[in-house]
């Protein structure tokens, strides 16, 4: 059994961090939230100074045996041919890496498809087949969802060997919507039909046949539970395993944590449930449009950096609000104070 142990980010340097932010040369708090994404650097890091090296996004990827009953508007074949879009550098996520200086990994968590073995492709495949349906009973095993949860760790760690002090996590799997609005509901209490969205584009027809079959995913399982793990296994795919192990294992290295859209909120939720201490090391990237992400985001107390009505997955979000993470640690760390400038200070 992993353990999921992380330090809280400690506050013996917040005076000194606070003091250096208000005495930049500007009005008190006029950089709104960028000052608190510096100051959360600073805690995390424990300096001043904070640097940013070699930052990834981590896409995740595996299918889920629901897929096949309908509860998404695209074909389950979609997962494989997006991940080999992926390695063709063609995705959304590619463009706004590249365009962003990010590194980008692809993991196979659970694709049912053969890649065999490819540059820029993590085989950290679960199942062959992807997960069980939970129409039926249980998406994973115990032991399925404790290995996607290691494999996780385990690439999160080679990074962070690998001077990566940053990490941002996407995701790929048809159906997967799905997944994370049981698990929001089953960890958020908030009622089912807050948490469930139109994924990939459902028509009217087709939200309300999702609603119907995720009400039968929970009327199947008698011996409800709210322990994360359970409901992780119950519902998850093994790419939000691999990822919540992924972030557990970067906030327990003292990494910078980038948040995408509602599956990778899924994830971080669990995370959050397994580890409070987690939301120390994480920045929630931006506001999906997907409904149940503002479940999670009220649920966590989280705010998001970017609202700008994405609902893409992939890691995109977190692209995007990356030159924000950028330019608050550079505030810190290249900004003039008052007294460096020689700006005369408000009376």
């Amino acid at each position: 059994m992993m353990q999921f142990q992380v330090e809280p980010a400690s506050r013996g340097l917040d005076t000194a961090l606070r003091q250096a932010i208000d005495n930049k040369t500007k009005p008190l708090g006029s950089l709104g939230r960028i000052e608190a994404l510096a100051l959360q650097l600073g805690r995390i890091q424990q300096t001043l100074l904070p640097t940013l090296r070699r930052p990834h996004i981590v896409v995740c990827a595996g299918d889920h045996g629901a897929a096949k009953a309908g509860i998404s508007a695209y074909p389950q074949e979609v997962t494989w041919q997006m991940v080999e879009n992926f390695l063709a550098g063609g995705a959304a996520i590619n463009v706004f890496a590249r365009a962003n200086g990010l590194e980008l990994i692809i993991v196979d968590c659970g694709v049912a498809h053969d890649f065999g073995e490819r540059p820029g492709l993590i085989d950290a495949k679960v199942s062959a087949i992807g997960t069980a349906s939970y129409l039926d009973g249980a998406a994973m095993t115990m032991a399925q969802c404790e290995t996607a949860l290691a494999n996780g760790a385990r690439i999160v760690a080679q990074l962070d060997e690998a001077g990566c002090n940053v990490v941002g996590f996407g995701e790929m799997g048809i159906g997967n919507t799905a997944s994370a609005s049981l698990i929001s509901h089953c960890l958020t209490g908030a009622p089912l039909a807050d948490c469930v969205g139109r994924g990939t584009g459902l028509d009217d027809a087709g939200l309300a046949r999702k609603r119907q079959l995720l009400q039968q995913a929970l009327d199947v399982w008698l011996q409800r539970s709210d322990e994360p793990l359970a409901v992780l296994a119950r519902y998850g795919g093994f790419e939000i395993a691999t990822m919540a192990g992924g972030m557990l294992e970067a906030a327990r290295r003292k990494m910078l944590v980038l948040v995408d859209g509602f599956i990778s909120g899924a994830a971080a939720l669990i995370a959050a449930k397994l580890a409070p201490a987690f939301l120390d090391y994480a920045v929630f990237s931006h506001l999906s449009q997907e409904r149940g992400h503002q479940v999670q985001l009220a649920h966590l107390g989280a705010r998001p950096l970017i609202d700008l009505d994405l609902r893409l997955g992939e890691g995109t979000g977190a692209a995007l609000a990356w030159p924000l993470v950028k330019s608050a640690s550079a505030m810190l760390g290249e900004m003039a104070s008052f007294a460096e400038a020689g700006v005369a200070e408000r009376l």
